[in-house]
């Protein structure tokens, strides 16, 4: 037998623990000029994930959308991030994770571009921010092969918290940039300024990976997806963990800039500058989200990744049945309690990352991740429109513009997905007890 076929007593295969604990490329122990160089890409690609909620409340009145329209268009997006999460995952085990990211970066400029151009009434903006999910599904998997790959078990939460919280970054920078245009130059300028972000992505990825090999793990002929993900207690968990996850963190996100511009109108703001100023706050909660991401990572690895999921998991539990209803409250306790939101919300999400890659044979890691995507952002897609359509059955006689008066139970629909993170980590955690380590 080979070193990759080479069998241990308990039937599994050496090299599946060896791959996911022996980084290939660069220095594995610090975060180095690589992991700098994706993550900054990822912070301009990922402008284009926040053009659309953050002109949301201007949109609304401009395209002349229901709560459940405008939630549909998120909707659209997230479904076809998803869809585009499950193939290129798949993809990236069969041609490997390099080629499969710098594709889907370039098809995610190429469709940013035609969104911002042309999304100019309602079902442009579904079918062109649909189109824009459909592509950008290969940033994100492939990129946390290639960072499990180059990272040791003992740093590989860190490097995840790194990678995660540029997209924090990416999202605030967004909200910064339509904060400033939406209400001097209107939607479609503060379309074109975050859609060219992910243009700005490729040309650094494609620097940031020159040297970087495109590597690929032949599947043996024992494994398969039943035995290696679907049968993996551990993998399955986690993969449960992150539709929860998502269900609440991709609903948040879709409609928190609206929540917050609804408060400030209630607070005496016109519609328009409430858009901006609600796109400005926001950009904060995302900020938290930086922290979150870092600080949260790097703590798993010293303390578990279960009991660090069910702290926060139970924080943005409580935060989600909590948010809807603080809009009786002046701004700033709203503004507070969104960044203990944001932080909590977030901060399960690299730990869950790096969770999964150390549950699944290398070979079936892009197989373990389709599964992941199509699961948690299937449910990220449905919490956006199932809040819209909550919301409008709470507001029947609702006002034009963001005239929204009551959200707390809407907002609780994202709480149930929190609960379901608290539930995994739990579970998790009782498994942690019984066992000296994951299982492989």
């Amino acid at each position: 037998m080979t070193a990759r076929q080479k069998q241990r007593p308990d039937g599994r295969h050496s090299s599946e623990k060896e791959e996911s604990e022996t980084p290939v490329g660069g220095d594995s122990k610090n975060i180095d000029g690589w992991l700098l160089g994706v993550c900054t890409a990822r912070v301009f690609t990922y402008l284009v994930f926040m053009a659309y909620p953050a002109a949301l409340p201007v949109l609304r009145d401009q395209w002349g959308m229901s709560g459940a329209a405008a939630g549909s268009i998120s909707t659209g997006f997230q479904l076809g991030y998803a869809v585009s999460l499950v193939f290129f995952s798949e993809l990236a085990d069969r041609l490997g994770a390099k080629r499969v990211f710098l594709w889907s970066q370039f098809l995610t400029a190429a469709t940013a571009l035609l969104f911002a151009v042309f999304a100019r009434t309602y079902h442009s903006g579904l079918f062109l921010y649909t189109l824009v999910g459909l592509s950008m599904g290969g940033t994100y998997p492939p990129a946390l092969m290639m960072i499990a790959g180059r990272y040791p078990s003992a740093r590989r939460g860190r490097a995840m918290g790194f990678f995660i919280a540029s997209t924090s970054v990416g999202y605030a920078l967004s909200l910064g940039i339509s904060g400033l245009v939406l209400s001097r130059a209107g939607y479609p300028t503060c379309f074109l300024l975050t859609c060219l972000g992910p243009t700005v992505g490729l040309l650094l990825a494609w620097l940031a990976l020159g040297s970087t090999p495109n590597r690929t793990f032949p599947r043996l002929q024992d494994q398969g997806f039943s035995r290696e993900v679907l049968h993996n207690k551990t993998a399955v968990l986690y993969v449960a963990g992150y539709t929860f996850h998502s269900w609440e963190l991709l609903g948040m996100w879709a409609w928190t800039p609206a929540f917050v511009s609804a408060c400030l109108v209630k607070g005496g703001a016109g519609i328009s500058k409430a858009a901006g100023n609600g796109a400005y706050i926001v950009s904060s909660f995302h900020l938290m989200g930086v922290v979150a991401s870092l600080s949260m990572g790097s703590l798993s690895d010293r303390f578990g990744r279960a009991s660090v999921i069910l702290l926060v998991g139970s924080v943005s539990a409580a935060c989600s049945f909590t948010m809807g209803w603080s809009i009786r409250f002046p701004t700033v306790f709203v503004i507070a309690l969104g960044m203990i939101y944001a932080f909590s919300a977030l901060g399960d999400s690299p730990i869950l990352s790096a969770g999964l890659t150390e549950s699944v044979s290398t070979a079936y890691l892009g197989a373990a991740f389709a599964l992941r995507s199509l699961l948690g952002f299937g449910a990220g897609a449905i919490s956006p429109l199932a809040f819209g359509a909550v919301l409008d059955i709470l507001n029947p006689a609702r006002s034009q513009g963001t005239g929204y008066a009551s959200w707390g139970w809407a907002y609780g629909v994202f709480g149930l997905g929190g609960l379901g993170v608290v539930l995994v980590a739990y579970l998790l955690e009782k498994a942690e007890s019984r066992e000296s380590g994951f299982p492989e």
